[in-house]
């Protein structure tokens, strides 16, 4: 399978086991039509490993970790339910390792899909594949998002409480006997009331993705920033402005700023460039065509409306090319900046403060989450291409 596509199930209780070169901790979780599980009873793994209709089977370190689902005995408000993983090792990333989530039905073991997320780096958690409902029948879909905050930031994300647990209250001493003048019955010692139940303990939380709650976030390269803000998704209109200047006064460059739209399957919908300025109904508009770059400011700004971008449309990748030819090592101060339309205040900038004797170069990508917001990334990736049309396929292998 492959980010995004889908297979009808011929099985009605299937297993989804996770493999890896290390030890890997599997959890599901089951989600209503608002992506949110509707208790932490809803949050599938070692510490609590059934669930209506869900099952966690752990591989004892020899065999792998499986989520095993009953779709007949899934309640009928849960529309999916995803399956992710994390290295048992406390932070550590899918960096060289390549996870495969193999779909199996269940009473046989006979394999019905398998898919190994692509283009793997800082992530220590992924949602890897879901099973879901759809029209009175059930699918599976290879799904592959990323985390870099571990478990914890998948659980966060779909509702479920991962504080640490509270101690336990200390116990009440029970008091000290009196020797009794009299032969009387001794009163039974205090005990002590017992501890509330303490939330569902989640491996521990890691640096996490940033959010725009603390206001406007300067990205490094490979950085990412969820575009929300007290929690709630960004869905407004927003403007990546790109600038730049020449390294070499007295030269012109003529750079173009673009953004390429994709589908689940990186299957390209459609570009917004200079010579196509407005996308997607309208969604996306393009300011036009800077030939120099001179003076301060965004030389070429598209505008994006988030809450208008068509439910097929699931990534963004913002590119610059150099039209005239001149490599990027003869262009400084370049950058790109996320700046809400509504306010003009400026949310998130990526500066490229290193640069390659390339002609191309993909700036930053906006992806659209399973929890219905977008999650900015800083890019920084150089290619040979004078144009928008040369980007598209390397920009595909990087979402």
């Amino acid at each position: 399978m492959t980010p995004g596509s889908n297979i009808p199930l011929s099985a009605t209780r299937v297993t989804v086991d996770v493999t890896a070169p290390v030890r890997l901790d599997v959890s599901g979780l089951l989600l209503t039509a608002d992506g949110k599980v509707r208790s932490d009873d809803d949050f599938i793994f070692y510490n609590q490993p059934s669930g209506p209709g869900v099952a966690y089977a752990s591989g004892g370190g020899s065999a792998p970790d499986a989520i095993t689902v009953d779709t007949g005995a899934v309640p009928a408000d849960i529309e999916k339910i995803v399956v992710t993983a994390s290295p048992d090792a406390a932070g550590q990333s899918f960096q060289g390792i390549e996870p495969t989530a193999t779909v199996r039905d269940a009473a046989s073991g006979a394999a019905l899909a398998s898919f190994t997320p692509p283009q793997l780096g800082a992530e220590t958690a992924l949602v890897i594949v879901e099973i879901y409902r759809r029209g009175g029948a059930w699918k599976a879909r290879a799904v592959g998002q990323g985390y870099a905050n571990g478990l914890a930031g998948i659980a966060t994300d779909f509702g479920v409480s991962v504080e640490e647990p509270a101690p336990a209250p200390a116990p009440v001493p029970a008091p000290t006997p009196t020797v009794p003048t009299t032969q009387a019955p001794v009163a039974p010692p205090v005990q002590a009331p017992p501890a509330p139940p303490a939330p569902l303990a989640a491996p521990p939380l890691g640096a996490g993705k940033i959010n725009l709650d603390k206001g406007r976030v300067s990205l490094q390269k490979n950085q990412t920033v969820s575009l929300v803000k007290g929690g709630a998704p960004l869905l407004a209109r927003v403007k990546m402005g790109l600038g730049w200047e020449p390294a070499y006064r007295g030269k012109d460059i003529d750079l173009d700023a673009s953004v390429i739209a994709y589908g689940p399957q990186r299957d390209h919908v459609d570009s917004c460039y200079f010579g196509k300025l407005s996308i997607l109904n309208g969604a996306i508009k393009h300011s036009g065509d800077n030939l120099t770059g001179e003076g301060g400011g965004d030389d070429e700004v598209i505008v994006v409306d988030l809450g208008r971008i068509p439910a097929e449309v699931t990534g963004l990748v913002f590119t610059v090319n150099s039209f005239t030819g001149q490599k990027f090592t003869e262009v400084a101060k370049a950058y790109c900046r996320l700046v809400d339309a509504t306010t003009d205040e400026e949310l998130v900038r990526f500066d490229l403060t290193s640069a390659e004797a390339q002609t191309g170069v993909m700036m930053a990508k906006l992806v659209r989450q399973f929890s219905g917001e977008w999650d900015m990334t800083a890019m920084g990736e150089f290619v040979k291409s004078r144009t928008v049309r040369g980007m598209v396929k390397p920009a595909a292998k990087l979402l």
